[in-house]
């Protein structure tokens, strides 16, 4: 039991200092984190980051959050880049140098070369007076009084500080650029959270079965149709457009209340009130209706003409719900 105490005295520990560090941060902010968003706003090239070790780990991220929110960003590892991989910088680019000391022989080497090829450089750094620090175009400072590793050694709150640094970089330049929930989708098409943004109502149904009969189809024919297209319900149309709709739960109540049920049509057993979705309509809004209703299924319109169906099971397939 003391020991298990122990381990969450220590977490919580980890926690505070880094949150104490992070919130910190705020207070280090000056006139060259503004300055080095507008740079890399009207930038025609792309960001390129580079680091070492932790921080390379960290740039990767910061990369990856970049590219996501509509900032064109390039991972360069510092090490790499001495080797060859400078040729990734184009005359346009904005380099980004990553370091918590600012002095490793990495960067001593790197950061000269980007200076001779004149393209301008934000340091993200814990030492602003280090060699990374005085020669870069604008500092971003991510000091931090102590690593949360007890030797003060491993990176943990140093490399916290570094990404939260890049995330307020990043969406400094989403608000700037008026990055929208659709721009969003565009660049995450196939999570479900890109989905949810661009999926609309005919995505869904255009590839189901489309129920359907006249006012005065029997019951027979009512209930081949419903059993034949698969999809629980069948929309009652009159020139094509919807009058009513018959689900599997009405004809089972309709089956259980009837003892004469050989002259029934679909008008005696429709329900009148269909709820209804215009198939250019969001597939999330889609959702919201069944879940207000309770129901599985909606009819879909186009042009007020009926459409189609879709079903709850389509949602839960394509992750909306």
């Amino acid at each position: 039991m003391e020991k298990k105490a122990s381990i969450l005295d220590i977490a919580k520990e980890t926690i505070t200092m880094e949150s104490k560090a992070i919130a910190n941060l705020a207070n280090l902010l000056t006139d060259d984190f503004a300055k080095a968003t507008e740079l890399i706003y009207s930038s025609k090239g792309r960001v390129i980051i580079t680091g070492i070790g932790k921080s390379a780990i960290i740039a990767n991220k910061i990369v990856a959050t970049l590219n996501s929110t509509g900032t064109p960003a390039v991972f360069m590892h510092a090490a790499d880049a001495i080797h060859g991989d400078l040729g990734l910088i184009l005359e346009d680019d904005v380099v980004i140098c990553i370091s918590k000391s600012g002095n490793t022989p990495e960067i001593k080497v790197l950061v000269p070369l980007i200076k001779n090829a004149k393209n301008k450089m934000i340091a993200i750094t814990g030492n602003k007076e280090s060699f990374l620090g005085q020669q870069a175009d604008f500092v971003l400072n991510a000091y931090v009084e102590q690593e949360a590793c007890p030797n003060n050694l491993a990176p943990t709150t140093s490399t916290t500080a570094q990404l939260v640094m890049g995330d307020a970089l990043a969406v400094s330049l989403l608000k700037l650029r008026g990055f929208s929930s659709r721009d969003f989708a565009k660049y995450h098409p196939g999570g479900a959270l890109g989905k949810r943004l661009y999926l609309r109502v005919n995505d869904l149904s255009s590839v189901n079965q489309k129920p359907q009969v006249s006012l005065n189809a029997t019951l027979k024919e009512v209930i081949i149709e419903i059993s034949e297209k698969m999809l629980g319900v069948t929309a009652v149309t009159e020139d094509s457009k919807i009058v009513g709709i018959i689900t599997d739960g009405d004809l089972r109540r309709m089956l259980s209340k009837s003892d004469e049920i050989s002259e029934l049509t679909a008008k005696d057993i429709m329900g009148s009130n269909p709820k209804t979705i215009d198939e250019d309509a969001m597939a999330v809004d889609a959702k919201e209706l069944m879940e207000e209703y309770g129901i599985s299924q909606l009819l879909v319109e186009k042009n007020g003409k009926y459409a189609g169906v879709v079903h709850l099971h389509d949602l839960i397939k394509e992750g909306i719900i």
